[in-house]
């Protein structure tokens, strides 16, 4: 028998990050995993970041997390997205080597105090009354704990499907957790099935590179992490192609073969990653689509045909992709697959990610029912932080959504009824210009401090960046330029004999970086620091759209301050929809402005909610 504060179980993305902040903040952590060699590894696509997805590694940096130092110190291509539009959607995109990425976090954990890695299979939960108490593994050790966070990815009842086959196990290779789905049903909670799936993987040295696109990496390196230094390297191209007339034909000529489609698969995928079956089904007039050909490594020739996820028989598997451009030669390593696997309906679990039906208990990742190695990660490091929290009886750590991409995914996954994985975009963010990449430092590093999750040096270092962005701002709105010296760009004030410094910034098409000659006249007023100047570009150019967010967001946590207490009495309320008290009662929301995002509750519902709120208050003070 063994004792820790702290039992993560799971070895993936979301039970790295959980298991690194329970030590940071001075907690003996346990993770519980099938294959200690295998700690984070990539059993899907071979990046790191993307739309929205990259927010979330640049939080979990500013929260002392790993995932951005991994990906630095193991990309082997790095490229920033949407830079033709606004800051709020900027975006990184990282390739990484698998391999590298996976051993990289291996040694990480190894080095950390505080962390134990167990080999094993989780097969119960384990509670005292009403608390858990620990957990009991499948070969019948048991491992006493005061929180537990259950972490396991598509390993909960997995079910792999390759056409009309099925094989039990959490990812190609390796079992499933199926006892573990069995103690959550025991403790009352209530299960579904959700469905992912990944693309064949092919043999580079078969593939012809010359009727393809080349992606190629950008330099400088945008590294996700501000800790991030490495030696210069060549980075590894990309490639992108698209499938053919005849791909068409067969996948629509086979689709009956897929389990997707057979009727062997009930539950729902990825709606925004398709299998390419779906592809053809979903969007019949589309003749093509495309295929990103990912190298896996620098020393593999495996490649990753981003957008061809299939669970077709492997026979058709084989015809389809030989249909592809550039790929009428290739080999196929290993087939692609769709995988079942169980989660926990989130009207379960809490805003600080602890359930509601037995305390101590945490859920972070694809129990969720999300999808994606960030989404993982970032729930992961907060359910670590909340368990950590929870056993001191400290209130829990929240992020709401005027404050983190993560405190808008986890209350889209409180206020929301999933029925497909669940995926981060900046769209789902309404306060997104406040949400940058840029700035995710200064919105978290108080956070990270307060929960010791980051060193004073670092602490102490940002601090200065902040003090110098803020005195180089006061310098561009002070210093002033003659408009006769500005050439074509004085044009647009003609009316004027000169212009500030920040005033010319905010002009369309005017950077820090073409402007640079106009800055060498001030002789060093202006700070040589790319950090500081980026920052300040962004502060400067959007100044009036950043005051009018920030005047949004005020009315938003007015609305979050008007607090429900948990057992508050929602079968007293007169004049709700029975839609909206059946969703009350079920989600029970923390605040009214939570309360307002739940399906099926109207504005209307909000405004009586109101009141009766106001009238328990009065009667309880």
């Amino acid at each position: 028998m063994l004792d820790y504060d702290v039992v993560i179980v799971g070895g993936g993305h979301a039970g790295v990050e959980a298991a690194l902040a329970v030590a940071r903040m001075g907690k003996r952590a346990a993770m519980i995993t099938m294959d200690a060699s295998k700690l984070a590894l990539m059993s899907c696509n071979p990046a790191i970041g993307g739309i929205g997805k990259s927010h979330l590694v640049k939080e979990i940096d500013a929260l002392g997390g790993v995932m951005g130092i991994a990906i630095d110190a193991t990309g082997i291509q790095f490229r920033r997205l949407n830079l033709s539009r606004g800051p709020a959607v900027w975006s990184t995109r990282v390739q990484a080597d698998r391999i590298k990425y996976n051993q990289f976090i291996v040694t990480y954990i190894d080095k950390q105090k505080n962390v134990d890695v167990i080999e094993g299979i989780a097969g119960e939960i384990l509670k005292t009354g009403g608390k858990v108490s620990g957990i009991r593994l499948e070969s019948g050790q048991v491992i006493n704990s005061q929180a537990v966070i259950i972490s396991t990815g598509t390993f909960l009842s997995g079910l792999i499907y390759i056409g009309d086959k099925t094989i039990k196990a959490g990812r190609i290779g390796e079992k499933a957790a199926y006892q573990l789905s069995d103690s959550f049903r025991d403790l009352g909670f209530e299960l579904g099935r959700l469905k992912t799936g990944t693309p064949p993987r092919l043999n580079g040295d078969t593939i012809d590179w010359s009727q393809c696109e080349i992606q190629k990496g950008e330099e400088p390196i945008p590294f996700f992490s501000f800790h991030s230094q490495r030696e210069p390297f060549k980075q590894v191209p990309c490639y992108l192609t698209y499938t053919s007339v005849k791909t068409k034909e067969i996948i629509l000529a086979n689709f009956r073969a897929s389990p997707i489609f057979s009727g062997q698969i009930l539950s729902r995928g990825p709606r925004y990653c398709p299998s390419i079956e779906d592809k053809f089904y979903r969007f019949a007039d589309k003749e093509k689509h495309q295929i990103f050909l990912e190298p896996e490594g620098n020393g593999t020739n495996e490649i990753y045909p981003n957008g061809f996820s299939t669970a077709l028989p492997e026979d058709i598997q084989y015809q389809a992709i030989k249909t592809v451009i550039g790929l009428e030669g290739v080999e196929i390593t290993r087939p692609g697959y769709a995988i079942e696997y169980d989660y926990v309906f989130t009207y379960q679990i809490k805003p600080s990610l602890e359930t509601k039906r037995l305390k101590g208990l945490f859920l972070a990742g694809q129990i969720n029912g999300t999808s994606g190695y960030e989404e993982a990660a970032a729930q992961g490091l907060m359910a670590g932080i909340n368990a950590v929290l929870y056993i001191e009886k400290e209130p829990p750590f929240i992020l709401d959504r005027s404050e983190a991409y993560t405190g808008v995914m986890i209350d889209d996954l409180t206020t929301h009824t999933i029925t497909e994985p669940y995926r981060l975009f900046t769209s789902r963010a309404e306060y997104r210009l406040a949400l940058r990449e840029d700035n995710a430092r200064d919105r978290l590093y108080k956070y990270a401090k307060e929960y010791d999750l980051i060193s004073a040096t670092d602490y102490d270092s940002f601090y200065r960046l902040q003090r110098e962005t803020e005195k180089e701002i006061k310098v561009w709105q002070k210093k002033r330029i003659d408009v006769a010296s500005l050439g074509v760009w004085g044009e647009r004030f003609k009316k004027r004999n000169n212009i500030s410094l920040a005033e010319l910034l905010k002009q369309p098409g005017v950077t820090i970086k073409n402007i640079m000659p106009v800055l060498a006249k001030f002789n060093g007023d202006i700070s040589n620091n790319n950090d500081v100047l980026e920052r300040v570009a962004i502060i400067i150019r959007y100044q009036g759209y950043i005051e009018k967010q920030q005047r949004e967001i005020e009315k938003f946590r007015k609305m979050e301050q008007e607090v429900i207490p948990d057992n508050f009495p929602y079968d007293t309320i007169k004049g709700l929809k029975n839609e909206a008290l059946e969703k009350l009662r079920r989600f029970r929301p923390r605040s009214l402005g939570q309360a307002g995002r739940l399906e099926g509750v109207t504005p209307g519902d909000v405004a009586v909610l109101s009141v009766y709120l106001k009238k328990n208050r009065i009667a309880h003070q």
